[in-house]
């Protein structure tokens, strides 16, 4: 008896559906709700417990003296004492919305630099090398300009902020356009979209994923600016920010309080990260059918 055709038993409905399942994310399965978050909590949480030990056991030891090295408890101590009186509020609130101000002002200005930057050459040429200048050059080096030029003000202050933001912003916009496939705006402009209908609709989503990569560095950078304003310039017209209660255990010769200061701005930086970017940079992954997301 002969045997089928191999074309025979490949029906169409067939090959489409190996076709989309090519396409679909293979996924294995989750398990529990408990199991999931638990799987994501433990290990910065043992990561933590591990450094606390390392920690305590290097203080126990006496390596070093103690208004090197702190006792953890001393530390926590410190915090818990912002936290009880209500003053960490006020530092979280004086250094954050200043850092949310001046990273919203910096999109505004580096998102149009960006694209001019990616969509002319003459500009590429002739600001592109500035701008990645810029990106290089610490940002705490502008602080002592802006008090001279503002004078210990809030607008010395987002001077700083925007300084350190706006190249790695623009620099990272450049960097997601360039890799966007040349055919996407040939067959945009075929469809009929204009130059600014291409970027809007075409390049601007093509790009997104390493432009996120330059968001996350701006505000890495916006943050650490901000930072080192408020460490230098320091006044009672500015507020106590996270910034200036560092400075004040400097001044005071505590390590307690200068460790306790820079605990919470680690704690920000994180906080923003897992809170703001990381899923965002998930949604943007599973909408792109990126399995690797979330993980």
């Amino acid at each position: 008896m002969p045997q089928p055709d191999v074309q025979d038993r490949l029906e169409p409905g067939s090959v489409e559906a190996g076709l989309d399942a090519l396409d679909t994310p293979v996924n294995a399965p989750d398990g529990s709700l408990l199991r999931r978050v638990l799987s994501k909590v433990w290990p910065p949480i043992a990561a933590i417990v591990l450094f606390v030990v390392i920690w305590q056991v290097l203080w126990a030891a006496a390596f070093w003296p103690e208004y090197k090295l702190p006792a953890p408890a001393d530390v926590w101590s410190q915090v818990w004492q912002l936290v009880t009186s209500g003053d960490i509020v006020e530092l979280f609130w004086v250094s954050v919305h200043r850092a949310v101000i001046g990273f919203a002002f910096s999109l505004l200005i580096a998102v149009p630099l960006g694209l001019a930057i990616a969509n002319f050459s003459v500009v590429r040429r002739g600001i592109g090398p500035l701008v990645s200048g810029l990106q290089s050059l610490p940002s705490v080096a502008w602080v002592p300009a802006a008090v001279l030029w503002f004078g210990l003000n809030d607008r010395a202050i987002y001077w700083v902020v925007l300084l350190g933001a706006v190249p790695s912003i623009a620099n990272g916009l450049v960097s997601g356009l360039d890799q966007v496939p040349p055919i996407l705006p040939r067959v945009g402009k075929a469809l009929g979209a204009g130059r600014w209908g291409g970027i809007r609709y075409i390049l601007l989503p093509a790009a997104l994923p390493g432009f996120l990569g330059g968001l996350k560095q701006g505000w890495a950078f916006s943050w650490r600016s901000l930072m080192a304003a408020e460490l230098i310039a320091t006044s009672p017209d500015l507020g106590e920010g996270l910034g200036q209660y560092l400075h004040n255990g400097m001044s005071l010769s505590d390590i307690s309080m200068v460790f306790a200061g820079i605990l919470l701005i680690f704690i920000v930086g994180v906080g923003i990260e897992l809170l703001v970017f990381r899923p965002l940079e998930n949604s943007v992954l599973r909408a792109r059918g990126l399995t690797g997301a979330g993980k």
